[in-house]
Order: C-alpha cells, then sequence, then structure tokens
C-alpha cells in the first residue's frame, strides 16, 4: 500500500520587528546635524560668502555682487599647510583681508606689491621696481588731479582720508620716491582706482589678515544701485529686502551669477 508523505508543516512565523518609537525622527535629527557639522567646517575652512558694498573694485566687482571666498588658496601653514597645495600671494591677485585699522571689517583690493617690492604711483601709472604695471582691469573715473592719489607717495601733499599714524610711517619707508614693502606686508589697491581708499591712505595689509580670494560670484543685485525705496536705519533695510524679494527675477543681474572672479 503506497503511504502518502506527509505534510511538511510550516515554518513558524517570525514576528516582524516592531519599530521603535521615534526611530524616523532620529534619523532625521541626526542627517540635520550632521549637515549642519558639515556645513560649519565649509564656512570655517574651505569658503566663505561675502558681499561687496561699495565701488571700489568696479568694473571687476560690483555693488551687490555676493562672493564666494576661497579661504584654502593662501592656506600657508596651520591646518592646511600639509594636507593641501597652496599658492603664494602675488601681485595681481584679488584678496579678502581684514581691514588693519579695524580687523572687524573685511576689504576686497587687488595686490599691487608684494614684500620686497618698491611702489610709486605717476600720473595714475604704477611702477613696481621702476617697471611700468599693465593693468587692463583699473578704471578711472575722475577728471580732476590729485596729487596725493595719482602720484603717490607725494610726501609733499596729504589728503583728508589719510590715516595720520600711516603717513608719518609711510615717511621712513620712502626712498628715491618710491615706498618700499616690508617682510609680511602687502601693498593693495582699487580696480576702481580713483574711488578706492586703500594701501594709499592707510597703510599696508599684514599676511595674517588676508582670508582669501574671491572665488565665484554666486549672485548680484543691481537693487543696490540707487534704485528701489533706500532709506535710512531699519526702516530702510526693511524696505530694500521686500523690494528685493518683490522684484528678485527683474533685479537679479542674471549675466554675472555663478562668474569666477579673475
Amino acid at each position: 500500500m503506497a503511504t502518502a508523505e506527509a505534510e511538511p508543516s510550516p515554518a513558524p512565523e517570525t514576528p516582524n520587528e516592531p519599530a521603535h518609537p521615534g526611530s524616523g525622527w532620529f534619523a532625521s535629527v541626526q542627517s540635520l546635524a550632521v549637515t549642519v557639522v558639515i556645513a560649519i567646517f565649509v564656512i570655517t575652512f574651505v569658503v566663505q560668502a561675502f558681499q561687496i558694498p561699495s565701488e571700489s573694485m568696479e568694473n571687476t566687482l560690483l555693488i551687490g555682487d555676493y562672493l564666494l571666498v576661497d579661504k584654502v588658496h593662501f592656506a600657508h601653514g596651520g591646518l592646511w599647510g600639509g594636507v593641501l597645495p597652496y599658492s603664494q600671494i602675488q601681485r595681481g591677485d584679488i584678496v579678502v583681508f581684514r581691514y588693519p585699522i579695524n580687523p572687524q571689517q573685511h576689504f576686497v583690493k587687488r595686490v599691487v606689491g608684494i614684500p620686497g617690492d618698491r611702489v610709486r604711483l605717476i600720473d595714475k601709472q604704477v611702477y613696481v621696481n621702476g617697471q611700468p604695471v599693465t593693468e587692463n582691469y583699473v578704471v578711472y573715473k575722475s577728471a580732476m588731479r590729485d596729487y596725493y592719489r595719482d602720484d603717490f607717495p607725494a610726501p609733499h601733499y596729504l589728503s583728508s582720508n589719510v590715516e595720520p599714524k600711516w603717513y608719518m610711517e609711510m615717511r621712513g619707508l620712502v626712498h628715491d620716491n618710491e615706498l618700499q614693502v616690508p617682510e609680511g606686508q602687502y601693498f593693495v589697491l582699487g580696480d576702481n582706482r580713483d574711488e578706492s581708499l586703500d594701501s594709499r591712505y592707510w597703510g599696508f595689509v599684514p599676511r595674517q589678515n588676508i582670508i582669501g580670494r574671491p572665488l565665484l560670484i554666486y549672485w548680484s543685485i543691481r537693487s543696490l544701485d540707487g534704485r528701489g525705496p533706500f532709506v535710512e536705519g531699519e526702516d530702510g533695510r526693511l524696505m530694500h529686502f521686500a523690494y528685493v524679494l518683490t522684484h528678485i527675477f527683474q533685479e537679479t543681474r542674471w549675466h554675472r551669477t555663478f562668474r569666477l572672479v579673475k
């Protein structure tokens, strides 16, 4: 007699793993925390955002340009010295730095003289170590001659914008009508040469004050150039913010957005 095989007994069901209350919430918070840590690291050590508030670097940088500044490029020594390659600061580099007179402020200018250089201006023409410098990026907006500004150094002339301490210090650094740039210091000028308060007026930039170089214009808005409702004080800032929000597409300089700074 044939015997029927016994039907295999079903495997015992494995109960589903109960979800821990709040596990999804915890993962979201953890992901957010990692994002915040990475953002803080990038802002602290790699790039930093700045906004151009003045016309001193026109037409290279305009009022209303928003920049990402590369903080690694000139990072000699310190954290990045042995990790990433860095470049020496050279003539023609655009740099962002802490203003020597008030380190809480940040300025952006172009390096004209590096340590050891001899700098002078004759009728607005820059000479470094006795040789004229070609500066295709420079603009001049004033037809009036200023002997201090245009024929620098000019110890026999004085401007009301000159820091008195710098004027006294500069006199000891001028030899044969040339300004000698000391070790560890940099002589900087704005590209808008007639409208820039720069090393001519307050002195050198110490190496340790230099933060980095402008890398990218990530946004540029023209409403800061005199258009729109502008009122002094907190109310004015709120009105300006509201104006920008309601006219963002019209006021954005799209041709400058995501442009590399050179």
